[in-house]
């Protein structure tokens, strides 16, 4: 790299203005991180009390995780797309199945013997 282009790099406002991007996307980030750990923290409590989780907090929960993703790959270089709000949020993609977790229900120890023994 010669001294021209390194001085041409330093000077294009399009590498500074990126720069703001990343900071500003940096610490949208943390906060994120923050509410996807509180969110984790209530669906888990919902489903102790409930018995199973929350289908809007699990899809709510797809979305963040998505944004997330989106900020990481801003952040590192990989996309040029600025992710919300300069971009829409991220959807819930119709390929992922709505699955319900269900609870799991053990084997009567007592029906092991007859099983073998069959």
């Amino acid at each position: 790299m010669d001294n021209e282009q390194l001085k041409s790099n330093l000077t294009s406002s399009k590498h500074w203005l990126r720069l703001v991007f990343m900071l500003l996307f940096a610490a949208v980030l943390q906060l994120a991180s923050l509410v996807m750990w509180v969110l984790v923290a209530v669906q888990f409590v919902f489903s102790l009390i409930t018995g199973e989780d929350n289908q809007h907090l699990r899809r709510f929960g797809h979305s963040l995780s998505t944004y997330i993703y989106n900020v990481l790959k801003f952040l590192c270089y990989s996309s040029e797309e600025k992710p919300f709000p300069f971009a829409d949020w991220p959807a819930n993609s119709s390929a992922e199945p709505e699955v319900a977790a269900q609870p799991v229900q053990p084997a009567l120890v007592a029906d092991a013997p007859e099983e073998a023994a069959k």
